[in-house]
């Protein structure tokens, strides 16, 4: 899951570019080490913002699809698009590594502001 996080936002800004995508079979290998991840996660990360920064307003209002066999499965405006998994899809694996910690006897560090493994006053 590691390196599902860390290409996200290129991925996710590369499938906003054509008006339809075939929707994704995903799979990818476990990373060899944590240097793997942050540089998968550095290159990914500007590499879209080199592709959303090529985008104008019209082209962000514009709709977009995801397909599977050719039927369409959900078209919305690219924005949508863009922020329901660019940034939701983030939070999503965020709460997800929370809870991970917590199971795991880790700390929940600060995520908006102090977590309950905290105390601000002490």
């Amino acid at each position: 899951m590691a390196l599902h996080i860390a290409s996200v936002p290129g991925s996710v800004a590369a499938a906003a570019v054509p008006d339809s995508i075939e929707a994704p079979n995903f799979s990818q290998p476990e990373p060899k080490s944590r240097q793997e991840v942050l540089d998968t996660f550095s290159k990914s990360l500007e590499s879209a913002k080199d592709t959303l920064k090529k985008m104008d307003d019209a082209r962000l209002t514009s709709m977009w699809s995801l397909t599977k066999n050719g039927k369409v499965l959900m078209s919305v405006p690219r924005i949508g698009f863009i922020r329901s998994v660019l940034m939701n899809h983030n939070y999503h694996h965020r709460g997800q590594l929370s809870v991970y910690l917590r199971m795991l006897g880790v700390p929940v560090p600060s995520i908006y502001g102090p977590s309950a493994d905290e105390n601000p006053f002490a």
